[in-house]
């Protein structure tokens, strides 16, 4: 019976570890069961007694868990980081987002913005903060806000509104059919996010977590993380 390693990830390491899924599990004889989501989701549910090998979170939430003995602090390693971007209908033509004023532009004219949940995901906590800084977040009719960036994406590809725009990690638009990768968030609103591994305290699987760690941030892994939209 193929030993199953249970993973707890943020959702922007989704499409890495599914793209390194396959060899991986030929190579150890083991099945990957990962669970993806808002960062701040995963950590709860670690919290509340989920079962976990191995932690893909941001920085910040990584070395709160090592603080709380709940992962492994001689394992964490940094995978990449990640930028936050601009996600519009694959149809749409491109638009300039690379100020502050193009991007309200954008955003004043969208009958529709998509993003991740604003209390528990890293790109959904911060695009709202931008979103309030111009004042377009009273609106509510307006703002679809989902559980993760890879739903908030999805539902973004399924609208009918062409015009409709998507905020969430560059990684997560990337792997989205039907959407495309517009532009960044400009300055002073740019967010770079850094993805951080680490095995869980009590890990069923310490060696396949550690495993997965060396595949993941390996020199030979580099091609696809770029592919994948980390750097």
């Amino acid at each position: 019976m193929p030993r199953t390693l249970r993973i707890l990830s943020g959702g922007a390491a989704s499409g890495l570890v599914s793209r390194l899924q396959p060899a991986f599990e030929k190579k150890h004889d083991c099945r990957i069961e990962g669970t993806f989501g808002a960062v701040g989701a995963m950590k709860d549910k670690l919290l509340a007694g989920a079962p976990c090998d191995l932690l893909i979170l941001s920085l910040a939430l990584i070395e709160d868990l090592v603080a709380q003995d709940r992962a492994e602090a001689a394992t964490v390693k940094a995978v990449g980081q990640v930028k936050t971007g601009v996600a519009l209908k694959e149809k749409h033509p491109p638009v300039a987002v690379d100020t502050p004023q193009k991007l309200q532009a954008l955003l004043q004219a969208a009958p529709a913005i998509y993003f991740p949940d604003p209390a528990k995901a890293t790109a959904g906590i911060h695009f709202l903060k931008v979103l309030q800084a111009m004042g377009l977040d009273h609106d509510k009719a307006r703002l679809k806000t989902y559980p993760n960036g890879a739903t908030a994406m999805a539902a973004l590809a399924q609208s009918t509104e062409p015009e409709a725009v998507g905020c969430t990690q560059v990684t997560e638009i990337l792997i989205t059919p039907g959407v495309r990768l517009n532009g960044l968030l400009p300055e002073p609103y740019e967010l770079t996010t850094t993805y951080t591994a680490a095995v869980a305290v009590g890990a069923q699987e310490p060696e396949l977590a550690r495993a997965l760690i060396v595949a993941l941030t390996a020199a030979e892994a580099a091609e696809t993380r770029k592919r994948c939209g980390f750097e």
